[in-house]
């Protein structure tokens, strides 16, 4: 493994610490809204559901075919999409693969 190939893997990883921390952050509104009577706990149960559905999702995403070149696949088609400003919304997929199931 090269340097710039162990760089790229630490950065990718990052990334996906990331998008992980934006799907709990979710979590966290849901019973912050749960807290104030705004939501009872169906609605969190719910969230809760749909987090493990999108984090299933970002980690199919990055690890589908294992590491090696998918590895490095995975990072440039990540730079690729956030430098056209298309970023994968993980959240979202997780729904659009729910009701196509």
């Amino acid at each position: 493994m090269t340097p710039q190939s162990t760089a790229l893997r630490r950065r990718r990883l990052e990334d996906v610490r990331a998008e992980l921390a934006k799907l709990v952050e979710r979590v966290e509104q849901a019973l912050a809204r749960y807290r104030t009577g705004e939501i009872d706990i169906h609605d969190v149960d719910d969230v809760i559901h749909r987090y493990s559905q999108a984090a299933r999702e970002l980690w199919k995403f990055r690890w589908a075919r294992g590491g090696g070149s998918h590895v490095l696949f995975v990072a440039r088609t990540l730079e690729l999409w956030a430098a056209g400003g298309d970023e994968v919304d993980w959240w979202e997929e997780a729904e659009r693969r729910r009701r196509r199931q």
